[in-house]
């Protein structure tokens, strides 16, 4: 299966990287992670607000979630090819202009209002985020040391976390404190003109979102970023038939960790705000919810940029497990707890959840030499298991909300496998 192949693109000429300062390039890759995890971000706002002007159950609610991520296994494989053609610059720009596109189809699909469009018009915006995952996450691993590529990842991604922690107030102010639903409290039952003034609200944060990824693809398509050093490229058809990725065991069970560990987040960040409205949690409304959600993402910010700093002392294997541990522990309260502990336990795991994905990435790609552009692709890919947090919303229509968290707290338990044993490289002779 293809993985992303970034090539230089034809029309810009190469730089290296003492001819770009790192600092400036590392400052623009950090700008992409903190767009796509703002936009990301948005829907856990968005969702609690969908659920009261459709009138949707926790199945119908995380389905809009599972649509969003559905589409990074549609379009990862299409966004390698893309890169193959484009180059990787060329590409970003492209996923900028294609994310745009979809969250101008929000303003029609508020108007209608129509459920189907809203989740044609997420569908679209995830795909242009695919095709930046595709190309950022990896190029970031490799640019530099590979001693120092987890902490790497981590200090970008920290950024990613600074946008999902400001989307929530943007949500909060723009889109639930703006309507009925988010202001209304806990059992209220809407009229139909109030869901009809309701969809509205959501108008003016998505034309702003838009008008934002355009300046963005502008500034990326003039800045020169460099070419990916030749020892991580792509394997030439030769060298591919005498590899394997299959013998890499960091990369075999490093997949599923990023499918499982992506359900665990996706499934707290989207069921958050419903789960601090319930009376004997904390009884918030939707726009209080909000602000508290704000927290949860901010811990994955702090984790992450203290998770940058611990890598260069501990190993990364390490600081996975001792997150994961952690993350369990938390989850098992939030689920079987009640009041202000349980909603603190929530909040708590952005702190532990923080540095999963960027350490179990470069864990998973660590000594795939020429395999490594191979490998990213897979590892994007399984970033579809957030698809699966419609499993947890069964589960809270079927056993309740708080108890739905013991899947959260059962994904943890992989983690900390991998962590111990599963990231283990193989020592398998990589040919360049």
């Amino acid at each position: 299966m293809p993985g992303p192949v970034v090539t230089r693109d034809s029309s810009t000429p190469v730089h290296s990287l003492s001819s770009v300062s790192n600092a400036a390039v590392m400052s623009l890759l950090s700008s992409l992670f903190f767009t796509w995890g703002f936009i990301t971000v948005i829907n856990n706002t968005l969702l609690p607000h969908l659920r009261s002007v459709f009138d949707l159950n926790y199945t119908q609610t995380t389905m809009i979630e599972s649509v969003w991520f559905i589409a990074y296994f549609v379009a990862s494989i299409p966004s390698a090819r893309v890169i193959k053609r484009l180059g990787y610059k060329k590409s970003m720009v492209t996923g900028l202009v294609v994310m745009a596109v979809g969250a101008l189809m929000m303003i029609p699909a508020a108007r209608l209002p129509s459920y189907m469009m809203t989740l044609c018009a997420l569908f679209v915006i995830a795909c242009g985020i695919t095709l930046l995952q595709v190309s950022a996450n990896p190029y970031v691993a490799v640019v530099g040391s590979a001693s120092t590529a987890s902490s790497r990842l981590n200090l970008v991604q920290a950024f990613n976390s600074l946008g999902t922690t400001l989307a929530p107030l943007f949500g909060a102010y723009l889109i639930l404190g703006r309507s009925n639903s988010g202001t209304a409290e806990a059992g209220q039952v809407l009229t139909h003109a109030e869901r009809l003034a309701d969809a509205q609200a959501v108008q003016l944060p998505y034309l702003i979102v838009a008008a934002v990824l355009v300046v963005l693809a502008v500034v990326i398509a003039r800045f020169p970023l460099p070419a990916l050093h030749a020892g991580s490229r792509r394997a030439s058809k030769g060298q591919r038939a005498s590899l394997s990725l299959w013998r890499h065991r960091n990369l075999v069970f490093g997949i599923p960790a990023i499918f499982i560990y992506l359900i665990a987040e996706i499934g707290v960040a989207n069921l958050f705000i419903n789960f601090v409205a319930q009376p004997d949690i904390a009884n918030l409304n939707h726009e209080q919810g909000a602000h508290y959600l704000f927290l949860l993402w901010g811990g994955m910010m702090v984790g992450r940029f203290a998770g940058s700093a611990l890598m260069r002392r501990i190993s990364a294997e390490r600081v996975l497990a001792l997150a994961s541990i952690g993350a369990f522990v938390v989850m098992l309260i939030a689920a079987l707890g009640t009041g202000h502990i349980a909603m603190w336990a929530l909040i708590s795991v952005g702190l532990f959840h923080s540095v999963m994905f960027p350490t179990i990435f470069t864990l998973g790609i660590k000594d795939l030499g020429p395999l490594t552009e191979e490998g990213a692709g897979l590892l994007i890919m399984a970033i579809a298991g957030g698809a699966l947090v419609i499993v947890q919303g069964w589960l809270a229509d079927t056993i309740g909300l708080q108890l739905s968290f013991l899947l959260t707290a059962a994904c943890e338990l992989y983690v900390l496998f991998y962590a111990m044993w599963g990231a283990r490289t193989s020592h398998v002779a990589t040919q360049t």
